[in-house]
């Protein structure tokens, strides 16, 4: 079980009702939505925010990933350009 605290936030009145959790599932995913800027910002990492959370890092990128939010933020033409040039760095090494 993860240690909380309460803190005041100023959200636009209409929102407030929705903020009031129904479930953990529920709290837990806002709660997930209010780190995502500072893991998009880099100021810390899915490890890092999952550790907050209390989860494992792989259900907190599972929790994005049903929200829409890709763990990986390349298309697949970039990965397998990027895996291209991995395997090439790879040949040119075991030649050496």
């Amino acid at each position: 079980m993860v240690t909380t605290e309460s803190v005041t936030i100023k959200v636009p009145v209409g929102m407030s009702k929705y903020l009031k959790t129904a479930n953990s599932e529920t709290e837990l995913i806002r709660n997930a939505l209010f780190l995502y800027p500072y893991i998009l910002n880099q100021t810390i990492s899915h490890g890092g925010a999952a550790e907050i959370l209390g989860i494992r890092k792989y259900e907190l990128i599972d929790i994005y990933d049903k929200l829409g939010y890709s763990y990986l933020d390349m298309t697949m033409d970039e990965l397998d350009l990027e895996l291209e040039t991995f395997r090439q760095l790879k040949k040119r090494e075991a030649a050496e």
